[in-house]
């Protein structure tokens, strides 16, 4: 990404930091959620690694077609799993935005994120839907953070306020890498 340093390493923390507690989550005894909890680790890695300032690292030429590969095989995944539960058309959108960011910059000159790069109308329509999911996230968050303070008896891995606020901050970082696109 572009721009001022700090706003990038906030990022790539931010993303890096919820991929870890989505490895954290896979520990859970429920095997639906530990299913969900390792494709959204890919996808805060995944982010983590694209928002890393371009003045730190430059990704070789084949490093974004690879990207997209594997967030296009986690999109097939995602549209797979979506059978059993709605959830996942959630993830197939993220994948798909994070295949969609990959190629855009694979395609942009020397490899760069620079600014329109992607399609505008496509990335408005990841950028309304993101929107939306964070603010129904943030919405969907404070009740149950309520309602789960008086229960300490759930591990990490089974917390579902720590869930939707490790979807909640990826949710942000998408906008704001689509916003930099």
């Amino acid at each position: 990404m572009h721009g001022p340093a700090s706003p990038g390493w906030l990022l790539v923390a931010l993303c890096a930091a919820t991929g870890a507690y989505c490895l954290l989550r896979m520990r859970s005894g429920i095997e639906a959620q530990r299913r969900a909890a390792g494709g959204e680790a890919l996808m805060g890695f995944g982010m983590a690694a694209m928002a890393v300032p371009a003045t730190v690292f430059t990704p070789p030429a084949w490093a974004w077609p690879l990207y997209a590969a594997v967030f296009g095989a986690a999109a097939l995944r995602a549209l797979w799993s979506a059978r059993d539960s709605a959830h996942h058309l959630h993830h197939l959108v993220g994948t798909a935005a994070m295949v969609y960011m990959a190629v855009a910059m694979a395609t942009s000159p020397g490899g760069h994120h620079h600014g329109g790069a992607g399609v505008p109308a496509v990335t408005g329509l990841l950028l309304v839907y993101f929107t939306g999911y964070v603010l129904l996230s943030g919405a969907r968050l404070v009740p149950v953070a309520v309602a789960a303070a008086g229960s300490g008896t759930a591990g990490w891995g089974d917390r579902p306020e720590l869930a939707r606020a490790c979807r909640l901050s990826m949710g942000i970082a998408m906008v704001t890498m689509l916003l930099g696109l």
